[in-house]
């Protein structure tokens, strides 16, 4: 490692003070530290936001819950207001990582990850998204793991988060702090699709800080399911997953949110799927015809060609699952 600052503030604003060029923050350092043992991020500050707080799980106004950005994955997955209100986040946290790394890893941490593409995380190879301008080895190299949707001639590298996903099928917001006050985002639009600029993941300022997830109550009688394909049994990042949160009345879908992980390069709203759904009986046919429109305007490689048949096979899966179907 190269040397730094180390800093621990006890409150938001000095937090955000000591933000900006060549500085990083740190949570539970499950992702960070990797980086910079790796020589992929070499901060000059590094702001350690455990002295702050911001910890906890707490029901909203309107019914909705309040996840700390601080408080660790596991006290997400084993708590009875998240499984009673929002049963698909705890689907994919079951699926997210070891025990071991959610006793350690944060919400806020999880969600803004980087990359866990191996041109990324590896120096000797040239990535956009690490060197800006210097060429995507993974569009020339083994791109089995990478994305079809997305994508940018820039930069094809999955979002590799889980609870993300699910987030994302919540129309889940993040409560931000920054030098301009405090801002409510809805969370996919936390996330940049690469385009010419790889390296801007987030729309985030340099010196805003996620304080809290706000997920939404979930219409009532809302059914949910998270599916996850992966290579190993074992711990293991997706390959394809789907997550689901469905509304039935009067034997037609009501309204449904449909988010792809492990396809592509943000958590990915199938607005198209869900267009497809809605006003209509949840059939098999129905189904099929929605996870064919998931993954409209796909761009696969040689190598991840499968991924679409993939997608369309975990969407399947989570509206059968959500909807009760056999």
């Amino acid at each position: 490692m190269r040397p730094f600052e180390y800093f621990r503030p006890r409150a938001l604003p000095e937090a955000a003070r000591l933000g900006g060029a060549g500085a990083s923050y740190i949570a539970g350092g499950t992702a960070l530290l990797d980086l910079m043992k790796d020589h992929v991020e070499q901060p000059e500050r590094l702001i350690d936001l455990g002295g702050i707080g911001f910890r906890g799980i707490d029901e909203t106004a309107k019914g909705g819950l309040r996840l700390g950005a601080l408080t660790r994955l596991e006290d997400v997955l084993q708590s009875p207001a998240v499984a009673a209100r929002c049963p698909v986040l705890v689907e994919a946290l079951r699926e997210t990582a070891s025990v071991q790394l959610r006793h350690m890893g944060t919400v806020a941490g999880n969600l803004l990850q980087r990359t866990r593409c191996p041109y990324f995380r590896d120096p000797a190879f040239a990535c956009n998204k690490r060197a800006p301008g210097s060429g995507c080895a993974a569009l020339g190299g083994d791109s089995r793991r990478h994305a079809v949707l997305g994508t940018s001639p820039h930069c094809i590298a999955v979002h590799p988060s889980d609870p993300a996903v699910a987030l994302v099928a919540c129309d889940a917001g993040v409560d931000l702090f920054g030098g301009d006050g405090e801002t409510l985002l809805p969370l996919r639009e936390l996330y940049r699709t690469p385009g010419d600029a790889p390296q801007r993941e987030t729309g985030l300022a340099a010196d805003e800080i996620v304080t809290a997830v706000i997920v939404p109550p979930l219409p009532a009688g809302a059914r949910s399911a998270y599916v996850k394909a992966r290579e190993r049994a074992a711990f293991d990042f997706a390959l394809a997953s789907a997550a689901v949160v469905l509304e039935m009345a009067d034997g037609a879908v009501a309204s449904v949110r449909i988010a792809l992980g492990g396809v592509a390069t943000v958590p990915w709203r199938a607005e198209a799927a869900e267009a497809a759904l809605t006003g209509r009986p949840l059939t098999r046919e129905t189904i099929a015809e929605a996870a064919a429109r998931a993954v409209e305007g796909a761009q696969p490689t040689d190598g991840n060609a499968y991924k679409i048949d993939l997608a369309r096979a975990v969407v399947t899966r989570a509206l059968h699952r959500a909807g009760g179907l056999a």
